[in-house]
């Protein structure tokens, strides 16, 4: 009896240890705030970008550039450089945030490099973009509209997402080609068409442009649409403001 009665607590006493053991090796954490329980889920993707910015160098060499776009001191990258000869250099991972537009605005989004690709121009700035380099980026683009269901008026420059701050891809810029090929928004009114009754602050943020430095949006948009820097909006800017919002209305079904 004596037998069986230390049979039976040895037995127990093991039980005992089993358990613990495989408390211990469960994944479930300790109770208490600030735990969490990683349970992963298949039901996620990569956040899609929605825009693409395009941006000029402002330097004299694309190995210059790269340079710049790859020091871990300077903190400034783009997913592509598109080189003066039209050679592709690819820096970043479409599916991964860039650190290209910083502080941006467009239509009410503040964070464009969380919701865009940026592609570099080899170009100082003062000078007409090279005809290789812009019909590669029509390639380029031709690739990447597409794949992120990007749409084609949502191809801007920095400068209007950054009016006041920055101005690239700059006035030479060949933004009518660009839309002529499907990529960036373009209207051409009627010149003798009666003036719309369009007001003009309210049209540019309807377009996406943050006006609360006014004359830096309008400054903006001419250097896209117009294809100048002048600082008040004048008739032509006025009936390209409303052809613009025009065209972005869905067709009457």
């Amino acid at each position: 009896m004596p037998y069986r009665v230390a049979s039976y607590a040895i037995m127990r006493a093991v039980c005992t240890l089993l358990l613990a053991l495989l408390a211990a090796c469960t994944t479930v954490p300790p109770a208490g705030p600030g735990n969490v329980v990683w349970v992963p889920s298949p039901n996620a993707d990569d956040r899609r970008p929605n825009f693409v910015i395009l941006h000029h160098t402002s330097g004299d060499s694309a190995a210059h550039s790269l340079a710049t776009l790859t020091d871990p001191e300077r903190k400034v990258s783009a997913h592509y450089l598109i080189s003066r000869d039209g050679t592709i250099y690819q820096l970043v991972d479409e599916a991964r945030r860039a650190w290209h537009a910083g502080v941006s605005f467009w239509g009410g989004q503040t964070d464009l490099n969380s919701a865009s690709i940026g592609i570099e121009l080899d170009n100082d700035g003062d000078e007409p973009f090279a005809p290789a380099q812009i019909e590669t980026l029509k390639g380029l683009l031709a690739e990447i509209l597409p794949r992120h269901r990007i749409p084609a008026a949502n191809v801007l420059g920095h400068g209007d997402v950054a009016p006041g701050r920055k101005t690239d891809p700059s006035r030479h810029f060949p933004w009518k080609a660009l839309a002529a090929a499907g990529y960036g928004a373009w209207c051409e009114p009627d010149p003798t068409a009666p003036l719309p009754p369009v007001d003009g602050p309210l049209a540019l943020r309807a377009l996406g442009y943050d006006t609360s430095d006014l004359t830096a949006a309008i400054m903006a948009f001419r250097r896209h649409h117009l294809g100048d820097e002048q600082q008040t909006l004048g008739d032509e800017a006025l009936r390209r403001l409303d052809c613009l919002l025009r065209q972005a209305q869905p067709a009457p079904q």
